[in-house]
Order: C-alpha cells, then structure tokens, then sequence
C-alpha cells in the first residue's frame, strides 16, 4: 500500500479535533492531508525503512479508558525518595492528576500561548513531518514551570500499550537560575509505537541535566521523538540519550543557542540488532556569540539491523567565537549490519574553532584475545569490551538512572 494512502487512512482514523489542543491538531493534520509522509526524494528521510514507518501508522490509536497507569506501577522499579515521578497518560490531561514537589507548578493558560510551539518554529525544519505527525494526533498537553532556585529531580515515564498508538506533548519552561535533573524514560511494548514533541525553555543560568532512556524491549515497538530546546545566555544544557531495543526509532534533538554565551553537552548512544532501525537527526544552531557545544554520537549495529546518524551545526555571521566539537563513533559487529553517518558543518561565521570527524570500526582483536588469554570466556569478554565503549554515555546518567537496567538491556542478545 502506498504511503499517501496509509497516510490518509491514519488520518481519517483520528478523532475529530477537539480540546485544548484543536488548533495544533487542525496544522498538523491540513499539512499531512496536503503534503502526506515523505520518501526517498526527502533528504532527511532518504535512508528511513518505509515499510517500518508505514507500520507506525498502521496502528489504531488509543481510546477511552484503554490506558490505565496502575497497571504499570508494579513493573516499574521503586522511585527515588528525592525524585518526583510522573507517568504519562496520554488520554487524559497530565495537569489534572499530578503531584508536583515545591518548585515546580503548572503553566497557566496565556503562558501556554505565549511559549507553545515557538522553539519548534526557530528550527526552521523544512515539511517537519515528526512534529506534524504528534500536531495531528496528540490531545493533551504536560506543561510545567520549574521556578527559580529550584535545585530537584524529576522523572517522567511514558509507557506503552500492546497493539496501540500513544502521542505525548511535553512543555517545559524552566526559569532563571533554576537547576533540574530530569531523567525521561520511554518504555515501548509488544507491536507498539509512540511518538513524542518535547519543548524546553531554558531562561538565564539556568543548568539543566537531562537524561533520555528509550527502550523498545519488545518485538515490532516503533518510537518517534522531537526534543526542541532553546537555550538563553548563560544557561548550561546536558542531554544524555540512549536508544534500544525499537523495531524503528527516530530521534530529532533540535538545540537552539538564542542568545549565544551558552553551553551545550550532548552524548548520544543507539544500539540496533535483528533487522532494526535507529536513526538520530540532530540539529544545533548558534544565533549569538561564545556558545559552546560538546557533542558525541555513538552507534552499535550488530546481524542485519542499521544505525543512522545526521549531525547538522549551523553557525551563522552573528555567532562569533563559537567552540563546536561534534564527534561520531561508531561500532560495526557484522559484515551484514548497516552504519551511516553525516557530520555536517554550516559556518559563516570567521571568528570560530569548529571541529567534526566520523568513525566506523570494529571490536579490537587484540582486546579481544587479551580477554580470552586470562580466562575470560568469549560472551564476557565480548560483554567486557562492550560496556567499555558505552561507558563514555552511560557513565553521564545520574546513579538513579540504573535501576531502569539499561546497561544489561544494551549487553544481551547483542551478537556479531
């Protein structure tokens, strides 16, 4: 079946549009109707497995009373006493039935206009064909403001239903000189999909540790996600992020320096086996002088699975003195499996020190025999060399993040 026509029935299944979030719904839905799913000719889509993002569409959405949280409470591990946790029910309004620490309340209805949907527009993407697929189908909106001198964690979950489509919306606007530790976890289930739009607003000074685990853990699980953030003077964002276990995952981080004088770190992990696919776009854009960014993309790609990575920075004339450093890594454990990898470097800019390089390796030999001659079997040495490579991103996840076991999720059943 063609894509315009999957397209069009995914869109006929829809509710009508409706509550507090009809007008996002209406744009989303007029320009899918108008322009319908990308393909080949799109450069950003180019190498995206269609008939794996023809399944994300092909499931029905979820309705009333289909998603109940309870039922995930006894999977999920223990919270942290110092750490608020949030679990998204994307049938209902987030804001209605959530508890909120000291420091942390609820955007008001102007602050929602004002703020919502502009960070996804200063990114000037072109048919943005994420944020219109979550525009089209998200009804509810979490919006929260992190006020000043705020120095907590937070977590928010957002699980999955077996045989269904889920579409959150995220807004958070975190005010100056507020410190976060926020740790979202996306957990996918059997012949599943999410999709996810995520707007932060960093004010003045504020540092903001921001950690993503996404984790498809089942067969056949997809997940979209578009993470925006714009950054004012001074502010310091850290994004770590890992991606696993999705039959096909496609994460759009979009950081954008507003003012410049700020800082951005990014570490990024995916890690793919069977036939699965996961891709990372990346977008940072430095609109004012002295912005810093640290960015490092790895990729694990074992059997017949592909991993896919487009970093794009742009450094405009008014963004002098710009330190960027962009780095992919990546790790090929089978002749069958696939890696491709695109820094790219827009600068116009004269004053700047701007930096990217790519690799594609395997695991050393040597290491390898060095294991295995002191006694170390095959598997855990194999396991050994492994967490040592992951280590550069995991290791940035705040200690609490453990108890979610990523580390062994992204250890088993990796073979070359």
């Amino acid at each position: 079946m063609k894509s315009s026509t999957i397209c069009r029935e995914w869109l006929d299944s829809l509710p009508p549009t409706e509550g507090y979030l009809k007008n996002e719904q209406s744009i989303g839905r007029e320009f899918l109707m108008q322009h319908g799913m990308p393909s080949q000719k799109d450069e950003a889509w180019r190498l995206s497995n269609f008939n794996k993002l023809n399944s994300f569409l092909s499931l029905p959405t979820i309705t009333d009373n289909e998603y109940i949280k309870s039922q995930f409470q006894s999977i999920f591990p223990k919270k942290d006493e110092n750490r608020e946790r949030i679990i998204i029910n994307p049938n209902e309004n987030p804001n209605l039935n959530i508890n909120l620490p000291n420091g942390i309340e609820k955007l008001n209805d102007s602050e929602i206009k004002e703020n919502l949907g502009k960070i996804i527009k200063s990114t000037n993407i072109k048919n943005d064909i994420s944020v219109c697929l979550n525009q089209a189908s998200s009804s509810e909106l979490l919006a929260l403001k992190v006020k000043r001198n705020f120095n907590q964690s937070l977590e928010i979950v957002i699980p999955s239903i077996e045989g269904k489509s889920i579409s959150t919306r995220i807004f958070l606007l975190i005010e100056e000189g507020a410190k976060l530790d926020l740790l979202q976890i996306f957990k996918g289930n059997n012949n599943s999909a999410q999709n996810h739009l995520i707007e932060i607003k960093l004010e003045s000074k504020v540092e903001l540790t921001h950690g993503l685990i996404s984790l498809g853990e089942e067969k056949e699980s997809s997940s979209i996600c578009t993470l925006a953030v714009g950054q004012s003077e001074k502010s310091k964002y850290s994004l770590n992020s890992i991606h696993h276990g999705w039959d096909y995952a496609r994460f759009e981080p979009r950081i954008i320096q507003s003012e410049g004088d700020a800082s951005t770190i990014i570490k990024g992990l995916q890690v793919t086996k069977s036939k699965e696919q996961i891709a990372t776009h990346s977008l940072i854009r430095f609109e004012g002088p002295n912005g810093k960014l640290d960015q490092l993309q790895k990729a694990v790609a074992s059997e017949y699975s592909h991993c896919i990575f487009n970093g794009s920075i742009e450094v405009p004339q008014q963004a002098q003195q710009t330190e960027a450093a962009q780095l992919s890594r990546n790790l090929l454990l089978s002749k069958r499996a696939r890696i491709d990898t695109k820094p790219e470097l827009e600068i116009v800019a004269d004053d700047v020190r701007c930096t990217h390089g790519a690799t594609v390796s395997q695991l050393q030999d040597e290491e390898l025999f060095y294991l295995l001659s002191r006694g170390i079997d095959n598997t855990h040495a194999n396991s050994l060399l492994l967490k040592g490579y992951y280590d550069e991103v995991i290791s940035n996840f705040s200690k609490s993040a453990e108890k979610w076991n990523f580390i062994e999720k992204l250890i088993q059943n990796i073979k070359q």
